[in-house]
């Protein structure tokens, strides 16, 4: 009799210790899933928003705001990743996509500095409340690097 329930507790422990593995498995695969649109799009905001951030410069802005805008539409049309398909995330998506059209509309009407600037710093807001979802709210704004 003693020796059935050390068997039944060692298949217990076994049990349980395959488990954990399996779960730890699956919740590194999620953390190492990537969203290419997000990616992408972090690039072409970071060539734009930094020069202005650091110097004023809104060139790269100016000269970035149509594809900005573009790739919003295709990143704000494109599937989610499981992670984050939901109605939040889709509303954030299209806040962006509406904000970068709002920049390329600017920047064609030849819009001051100021508005230019301003609407490139709503977009960039709007990314990383994108961003900050994605990483489960843990990605400050202030320790990102472009």
């Amino acid at each position: 009799m003693k020796h059935i329930w050390i068997i039944v507790l060692a298949l217990g422990f076994a049990l349980v210790a395959c488990q954990s593995k399996e779960q730890k498995a699956e919740e590194t695969a999620d953390e190492q899933i990537e969203w290419a649109e997000m990616d992408a799009y972090h690039m072409l905001m970071a060539e734009a928003f930094h020069p202005y951030k650091d110097s004023s410069n809104l060139a790269p802005a100016k000269a970035g705001a149509a594809q900005l805008a573009e790739e919003a539409v295709k990143w704000a049309a494109a599937p989610l990743p499981a992670k984050v398909d939901n109605e939040q995330m889709k509303a954030k998506l299209q806040r962006l996509k509406f904000n970068a059209g709002v920049l390329s509309d600017k920047v064609q009407m030849n819009a001051s500095d100021a508005e230019i600037g301003q609407a490139l710093t709503t977009i960039h807001d709007d990314f990383h409340a994108i961003m900050e979802a994605w990483h489960g709210g843990g990605h400050e704004h202030g320790e990102h690097k472009h």
